[in-house]
């Protein structure tokens, strides 16, 4: 979906690129990210009221260093760089970017130098965050330097031709005044309105998909989870009863999750919904499997398998002349096209998924994919609009390959009811602790490790469960939780008191970056 007015963010492969857009969308101004090497007509379909050039992990004089068209620079619409962006921006207009002697990577103290409309109200002294190992050493003609730190130049201002950069990170919690930053440049320097609010991204969305759509059917792939519960309402206020919801169980659902979901949906919601046992199949596709990118493309394909053939059985059983079924319709979110293919310039991929990268080519469907540009915390404010029940808004992310990605090695009947067991606790344990609402995500993993122990008073060797709980936004960044020590040990006790075969309970403290939410 374009609106225009709004910024448009250029992904040079920065890790904060997506916080970025995040971060003007909560100014309620639309946000874009597009990849450093978009066409500068593509840019201009946006009309943007300003541009942003994210940061990246490379260097400027690097030989495959990412570029942007420098006709960015030149259009008359303000532009914002950071980190990357900064360097690339001066070393383009002839300034001087060099490695440096002192790296800067974290916490720096930033002194300003005159005045800048970016730090209108924004103390002279503010601790900011860094993450780079060059500096720009020479401006081009027309810059003035606008902030230091003890070792670089740390922001620099053309007013005239309303280009500025930092070399810090405003994006980040870390940061001080960042907010305040990046609102000075969306309102101050890039004169925008507010134009993003969740009633217009609901009417629009629905005429869109109306457009999409016309008089054909669409079949929803239904996981019981808030994205696919959304997506499902705002399609159902679009097209009404040509659509139809699926919700499969592949045999790798959470414990009682099948039954649980579909009265749920159907009751609470409203929505009409076919339920498909599918579990055997499942099963018997991942038998041997064990490589996490092969799981989650089998399923991905499978998925899609099975919902070719409801599309198939419906399209038979009607009777209104209302045809083919030809439209899939997901709850895709941003993170998940961010981590599962690089389409937004030269960020990595980290993992594909089911629904992104692990879809086949030779689909029988068309994608509908209303949420795709949006974070979880949006989806969540938007589903309050659309008046889905809080149950459903408050419940934590959960994987499309379900517990196939939490259960390390192969996949068996018998390793997936240990893992489901052991889950169900600590979900429970985090209700009773009333964290539930307050962490983003908490689950169990099973590990394909075995270590000896000790049960009345005879020797075991059981198996390993890894308990993660994580603290996050947007699972764009996420850290670990800290739990109340009562709350691991009641978690630990009744996970080998209570679930056969296992004996060891760990609990998982790293963050992400460097790792990711999910185990595989």
């Amino acid at each position: 979906m374009i609106v225009k007015k709004g910024i448009v963010v250029l992904d040079f492969g920065g890790q904060y690129t997506q916080l970025i857009a995040r971060r003007i969308r909560e100014q309620e101004v639309f946000s874009a990210i597009l990849p450093c090497n978009a066409k500068l007509e593509e840019i201009r379909r946006y009309d943007p009221a300003g541009i942003i050039l994210s940061g990246g992990p490379s260097s400027v004089y690097d030989k495959d260093a990412p570029v942007c068209d420098p006709e960015v620079l030149r259009s008359a619409v303000p532009v914002l760089g950071i980190c990357y962006g900064m360097q690339w921006m001066a070393h383009t207009l002839g300034g001087n970017v060099q490695p440096a002697e002192r790296r800067e990577y974290g916490r720096a103290q930033l002194e300003r130098e005159g005045e800048s409309k970016l730090f209108n109200g924004v103390p002279r002294s503010l601790r900011i965050w860094n993450s780079h190992g060059d500096h720009v050493v020479g401006l081009p003609s027309g810059f003035v330097v606008t902030g230091r730190t003890a070792n670089a130049v740390a922001a620099i201002e053309n007013a005239a031709a309303k280009l500025c950069a930092v070399e810090f990170h405003p994006e980040v919690l870390h940061t001080e005044f960042g907010t305040e930053i990046l609102q000075n440049f969306v309102f101050a320097v890039c004169g925008a309105t507010k134009n993003w609010d969740r009633a217009g991204f609901i009417g629009e969305t629905v005429a869109a998909i109306q457009r999409q759509v016309g008089d054909a059917r669409a079949l929803c792939a239904l996981s019981g989870g808030v994205d696919s519960a959304v997506a499902a309402a705002l399609v159902h206020r679009a097209i009404g009863d040509r659509l139809t919801n699926v919700f499969v169980d592949t045999g790798m659902l959470r414990k009682n999750e099948y039954q649980d979901t579909l009265e749920l949906l159907r009751k609470r919601v409203g929505l009409n919904v076919d339920g498909v046992d599918a579990s055997k199949r499942f099963l018997s596709r991942l038998e041997g499997v064990t490589d996490p990118e092969t799981k989650r493309k089998t399923i991905g394909a499978d998925f899609i398998a099975v919902f070719a053939e409801e599309a198939r059985k419906l399209s038979e059983q009607s009777t209104n002349g209302a045809g083919k079924i030809r439209f899939l319709v997901q709850g895709t979110l941003y993170p998940d096209v961010i981590e599962s293919v690089s389409v937004k310039g030269p960020s990595a991929t980290i993992k594909t998924h089911h629904n992104v990268g692990g879809l086949p080519k030779d689909m029988p469907f068309e994608l509908i994919e209303p949420l795709r540009d949006l974070f979880k915390d949006e989806v969540r404010r938007i589903g309050r609009e659309l008046g889905l029940p809080e149950e459903i808004l408050v419940k934590h992310p959960f994987p499309g390959p379900g517990l196939a990605v939490r259960l390390i090695g192969e996949i068996t009947r018998e390793r997936l009811d240990t893992l489901r067991a052991a889950d169900a606790v600590v979900v429970e344990e985090i209700r009773n602790a009333g964290l539930y609402e307050k962490v983003w995500q908490a689950f169990a993993v099973l590990l394909p490790v075995r270590s000896v122990g000790v049960m009345g008073d005879g020797r075991t060797y059981g198996d390993t469960i890894v308990v993660r709980v994580v603290d996050s936004q947007d699972a764009m960044t996420a850290d670990w939780s800290r739990l109340p020590r009562e709350v691991l040990e009641k978690i630990s006790t009744r996970v080998v008191n209570e679930v056969a075969g296992v004996n060891r309970v760990v609990y998982d403290i790293s963050s992400k970056p460097p790792s990711t939410i999910e185990w595989e």
